[in-house]
């Protein structure tokens, strides 16, 4: 198991970043895929037609989401905290994403950067 942290700079709020995050027809305009989301703890998720799913565990409005991502039959579960601070008219974004099994690592760190991220940066530039 890994872990990963890094931090990212968004040319947005941090009320627009949470909703971004968190309301089903923001995350379609930026992932460009129907997604399942819910603000309510202990609610399921789905984005990227089922490609990351797992169960929404805390939100505190604007400010932080707490998620566990299902990889199968792990025994400890892999635990995504995204915590938003404002930084001048921009938001920095500290996610950290624990106990990634090994094989999955490489990919996770990719898809975090390249595609949820990434696509987010890009969705705030235009």
């Amino acid at each position: 198991m890994k872990d990963f942290k890094k931090y990212y700079i968004l040319s947005a709020t941090p009320e627009e970043v949470f909703a971004a995050l968190t309301n089903a027809a923001t995350i379609q305009l930026w992932s460009g895929d129907p997604a399942i989301m819910s603000t309510e703890p202990g609610s399921e998720f789905s984005l990227w037609e089922g490609n990351i799913s797992g169960k929404n565990l805390e939100f505190e409005k604007d400010k932080k989401i707490v998620q566990q991502w299902y990889f199968g039959d792990q025994e400890e579960p892999s635990i995504v905290t995204i915590k938003l601070f404002i930084d001048k008219n921009k938001t920095s974004v500290e996610l950290r994403h624990i106990n990634i099994p090994d094989e999955a690592y490489d990919a996770i760190v990719t898809g975090w950067n390249d595609i949820y991220f990434g696509s987010l940066i890009e969705f705030y530039e235009d």
